[in-house]
């Protein structure tokens, strides 16, 4: 299992997910967290670059990626 943040409904959260080769990620959970208790420099690099991989629509218990 392994864990990313994302941007779920506009709001920065950490989401929880199983790998699986070749396909999306399936998301078990999530929590939403707030930027400024992040302060390390790679910390906020991860959170640019995991908000632009990672969108997502979460409604009535389901995830949806959004993808441009």
């Amino acid at each position: 299992m392994g864990w990313s943040f994302a941007s779920i409904n506009g709001r920065l959260a950490e989401i929880y997910f199983k790998e699986v080769k070749g396909k999306i990620p399936k998301i078990w959970g999530h929590c939403y967290v707030d930027k400024k208790s992040y302060k390390t420099k790679q910390e906020q690099v991860w959170i640019r670059v995991d908000t632009k991989r990672y969108r997502i629509v979460y409604k009535k218990g389901l995830y949806k990626h959004i993808i441009k």
